[in-house]
């Protein structure tokens, strides 16, 4: 249990509150609540408002979701509505995860 328990930084950058930022912070705070209880936190970004830090990020659309802990470092890019995607495409060790849960 202790090996699983890593802390999961993460930054989800949008533009504004378009129909696709809320639709991914939406989605994001589903799966964060779901399957990385306690073991993550999440910093939302408004591009429109601090501009300068997609440009050092080198965020080039939004909205994107980035892990920055554990490394490696990892972008994904979109509405976030695919759950195994973005699981998978931001190596989240989703199989560690439920294992540490004897009742799933």
């Amino acid at each position: 249990m202790s090996a699983s328990k890593k802390t999961y930084i993460l930054k989800l950058y949008v533009a504004g509150n378009t129909p696709s930022s809320t639709i991914a912070l939406r989605t994001l705070n589903k799966i964060l609540e779901e399957e990385f209880q306690g073991v993550y936190a999440l910093k939302v970004i408004d591009v429109l408002k601090n501009p300068q830090l997609a440009e050092e990020d080198k965020i080039l659309a939004t909205p994107t979701l980035a892990k920055i802990l554990p490394p490696p470092v990892r972008k994904i890019i979109g509405d976030l509505s695919d759950r195994e995607r973005v699981l998978i495409g931001l190596d989240l060790l989703y199989d560690e995860l439920r294992e540490r849960d004897p009742l799933s």
